[in-house]
């Protein structure tokens, strides 16, 4: 009898992770879901500033790339990087093409999602995001802002930071990304 208890006991504490309401109104065909080793993450995409971008969002969780890949660079006060599903380092793309900017005149405020890019060239987005923990204003302009964070910056601000004083942001052991998913593919 204890262990059927416990065995339900188990199923009742399961179920709210699984079962995790998304925001009301989320459009969840231009959503995703990410769900990392801190918890669920739910961000909107924003077609209406960067279709390209979202676009390749969407393809490439479709496909499982961003699937057990790390937040690679995590800086404190500023942004948490991920999405290299080639080489998990922060150095890897996509089997598809760079894309061209799409640059608005969103600020870089805290919750907001921004294609990650070779510095030396504004036309290099690939399959790299990142996060921002807070405002980042020197980025606007020159990032392309693809989405923003409607759940889960709790989860957001719990993610593994780099050590004080690393340049690089390069974090040791990092939190990643478990299943990246869009909304409307969730069953």
């Amino acid at each position: 009898m204890i262990r059927i208890l416990a065995i339900l006991a188990a199923l009742v504490f399961a179920v709210p992770a699984v079962a995790q309401q998304l925001p009301a109104g989320l459009d969840k065909a231009n959503a995703i879901v990410i769900d990392t080793t801190k918890g669920r993450i739910v961000i909107k995409l924003r077609t209406d500033l960067a279709p390209q971008h979202a676009e390749r969002i969407k393809q490439l969780a479709r496909e499982g790339f961003y699937n057990n890949v790390p937040f690679h660079r995590v800086m404190d006060g500023f942004m948490a990087q991920t999405g290299d599903g080639q080489n998990f380092n922060g150095t890897g793309g996509s089997k598809y093409p760079n894309l061209k900017q799409e640059f608005s005149k969103v600020h870089f405020a805290r919750g907001i999602v921004g294609m990650a890019r070779r510095g030396d060239s504004v036309d290099s987005a690939n399959s790299q995001f990142f996060i921002m923990f807070a405002d980042g204003g020197s980025l606007d302009g020159q990032y392309t802002v693809v989405g923003e964070v409607v759940q889960g910056m709790d989860v957001v601000d719990k993610l593994k930071k780099a050590s004080p004083g690393s340049a690089s942001g390069t974090v040791t052991d990092p939190d990643k990304m478990v299943k990246v998913q869009v909304a409307s593919d969730i069953k």
